[in-house]
């Protein structure tokens, strides 16, 4: 057992893991743009809680629109994959995978016809 290696994330008794220095967290909160991005995150998930709505109404008029003439309503379907595009484009910002912001500031509305 001696002979194995001790995990990575094992900190020995007494020893402390590294911690960031003072000034380096006072920056980061005093960051103008770490702030302004809290601005574009709220407004662009007031955005997407409307989309949701949207869907919502996607969903079941493309269902009626099955129910009564048994095949789908490709305009229907276009919009559902556009908001589809557009829920994935949110979530990264929000989850800070991208730093594009999502329709309407930095990427258009996007295409509702699957890509290839």
């Amino acid at each position: 057992m001696a002979d194995e290696e001790q995990p990575k994330d094992h900190v020995p008794p007494g020893d402390s893991p590294p911690t960031a220095d003072k000034s380096d967290i006072e920056s980061n909160v005093k960051s103008r743009s770490t702030w302004l991005r809290l601005v574009f995150m709220l407004v662009i998930f007031v955005i997407y809680a409307v989309s949701r709505f949207v869907v919502l109404a996607v969903v079941v008029l493309q269902f009626l629109w099955v129910l009564f003439t048994a095949e789908t309503n490709k305009q229907l379907g276009e919009l559902g994959q556009s908001l589809a595009t557009f829920t994935y484009q949110v979530i990264r910002y929000l989850s800070f995978n991208s730093d594009e912001r999502p329709f309407p500031f930095d990427l258009e509305w996007p295409p509702g016809k699957e890509a290839d």
